[in-house]
């Protein structure tokens, strides 16, 4: 069965709207029960191979435990650099890169959330960190510049686009000649089951 791209977006805007909504709440259990606690979220990107240090200085909200990697980690990020950050939702890999690249660099997160954004905003207000800036979009149709930026991140965010061909599209228009890419996501190993593939909301599950 092929789904409706406009069904699938918005389930997963209206599931990750819930999500930011709990966390702004304190009430994450029931609206995310996938949401981790902070102690939990700690060791969880140690394995991920975040340093422990810039864990506990981000987590300040900015890091729901929503990820399943660290492109960070091989994104080789230096001084200057443009980045942009696919799906950022509340901003700590945003936060992260912005150090990594200096106050001569710039990272831009978009989210198609608003509700993400605005706590994005929050966070990069609280932390002051200058050098970023938050824009809501759907990664499909990117609100950034053609060759505007050196590297594109993003963490678990691409496997929820229902065109990914359009997000790889966007991805080389606004890269850069030379322009790298650095994504953690979810991959399928095996045929899904016919029940799961009928299912749109299986796209956040």
């Amino acid at each position: 069965m092929k789904h409706n791209n406009k069904k699938i977006k918005s389930i997963v805007r209206e599931k990750y709207s819930r999500v930011a909504i709990s966390s702004e709440s304190g009430c994450s259990k029931e609206c995310c029960s996938g949401l981790l606690n902070p102690a939990e979220i700690a060791s969880y990107g140690e394995t991920l191979g975040y340093e422990k240090d810039r864990i506990a200085m981000e987590l300040n909200k900015a890091n729901l435990g929503l990820g399943c990697g660290n492109p960070l980690a091989i994104a080789d990020l230096k001084e200057g650099e443009v980045v942009l950050d696919l799906g950022s939702g509340a901003g700590f890999d945003v936060f992260l890169a912005a150090k990594s690249v200096g106050g001569k660099g710039y990272v831009i997160g978009v989210d198609m959330t608003s509700e993400m954004v605005a706590i994005a905003r929050k966070n990069a207000e609280e932390l002051k960190v200058s050098n970023c800036e938050f824009r809501l979009g759907e990664i499909e149709n990117l609100p950034v510049d053609d060759d505007f930026v050196d590297v594109v991140v993003s963490n678990c965010v691409i496997n929820l686009s229902p065109d990914k061909r359009a997000v790889y599209r966007e991805i080389l228009r606004v890269l850069r000649p030379g322009g790298r890419i650095s994504i953690s996501d979810v991959l399928r190993s095996g045929e899904i089951p016919r029940e799961i593939k009928d299912d749109p909301s299986a796209y956040t599950g």
